[in-house]
């Protein structure tokens, strides 16, 4: 029997085939970096090159769920698309019958929910994606970041990578160079340096998007991030150049 044609089959190793290919569309996706600071949340993605004729701003991967929290994907973009909708609805669903804002908790516990329902049932496929969602639940709150994946799990993170061959060892950077408590500029500077391990053209192929406490969203400029990027290129080299020095100072006694 081939387990992997229906999503509602178990192999007998307790394997569902559909949602582990579905998380490989997330593994062949571009990355995405979020970062929790002491009073916000900081989200970076890998933006793929665009063609040359093509509008940026119809390409996004970072994108606004209500007036209070932001997310950031990787996978099928199209999936994507769907996916907000759905929860975008669902927030203003929630503002109409309670008469407030939904939780940052409610949000993603319902964005779950919703891609565990896609692999539990036939006729349909899981949703391609992983997220990053953030945001705030109250006026004067601090941000918090969650993680979803396409099995429909939700988990809350200070600091995660989603999407791309590299998230592993992106991970772990983060796990070196991670620590609480950290100011906004530490955030952005710390996010842009994990991406710098993935892209090839800088700020050119980075979205950043930083959420503040009590909601506050801003889409850095592109400028703003390229400051940033030769910043930590030239701290870079300025490393190197040490090494270099010495290993050149070795090689005239051999």
């Amino acid at each position: 029997m081939s387990y992997d044609r229906a999503i509602t089959v178990f192999s007998p190793d307790g394997h569902l085939f559909q949602v582990e290919y579905a998380m490989e569309a997330v593994r062949r996706g571009s990355t995405a970096v979020g970062i929790k600071g002491k009073d916000c949340v900081v989200l970076a993605v890998e933006r793929r090159a665009l063609a040359k004729l093509q509008e940026a701003r119809t390409i996004r991967k970072i994108v606004s769920v209500d007036e209070r929290s932001v997310l950031a994907f990787a996978g099928l973009t199209a999936d994507a698309r769907v996916l907000i909708q759905k929860i975008r609805v669902e927030a203003q669903s929630y503002r109409l019958t309670m008469e407030d804002s939904p939780s940052i908790d409610y949000l993603a516990r319902y964005l779950a929910r919703t891609q565990q329902q896609y692999t539990q049932r036939g006729g349909v496929r899981p949703f391609g994606i992983a997220s990053l969602f953030c945001g705030v639940s109250s006026d004067d709150g601090a941000p918090e970041l969650y993680q979803t994946d396409p099995a429909g799990t939700h988990s809350r993170w200070k600091a995660q990578v989603i999407g791309g061959r590299n998230a592993k060892s992106l991970r772990e950077f983060l796990e070196k160079q991670y620590q609480d408590g950290m100011e906004e500029t530490a955030c952005v500077r710390l996010a842009i340096q994990a991406l710098l391990e993935v892209v090839d053209s800088g700020a050119k192929t980075m979205e950043v998007c930083v959420v503040r406490r009590g909601g506050k969203k801003e889409t850095m400029e592109e400028d703003a991030i390229e400051t940033i990027v030769k910043e930590i290129e030239a701290e870079q080299e300025e490393k190197r150049a040490p090494a270099a020095a010495a290993s050149g100072g070795d090689s005239e006694y051999v």
